[in-house]
């Protein structure tokens, strides 16, 4: 399906609003239902090793309350989703 311009304009005509608005709540939107996904992942991550963050991660390791050999990949994946989320949220907050 081709979203083309002038479908904007007529979609953004019928609802009283600017092209510019449609696209801006548009991406909004969009940013925040991925970030809503990301969180779901970080906390499921989080969950399992009863940690808060990847320092937290990290501090276990070094504590020796985590096994590396059992949990690196998914350290490597929560590191991976903690930085798309916060990336994310700072091109989230530009849009308001």
């Amino acid at each position: 399906m081709t979203l083309e311009m002038n479908n904007i304009e007529a979609l953004a005509k019928k609802l009283n609003l600017s092209r510019e608005e449609i696209i801006r709540e548009s991406l909004q939107f969009y940013l925040g239902k991925k970030i809503r996904e990301l969180k779901t992942d970080i906390f499921k991550i989080r969950s399992k090793y009863g940690v808060f963050s990847i320092e937290d991660f990290e501090e276990k390791y070094k504590k020796g309350e985590i096994e590396e050999k059992d949990s690196w990949q998914e350290f490597q994946q929560l590191d991976h989703l903690e930085y798309k989320k916060e990336e994310l949220e700072k091109t989230l907050a530009t849009l308001k």
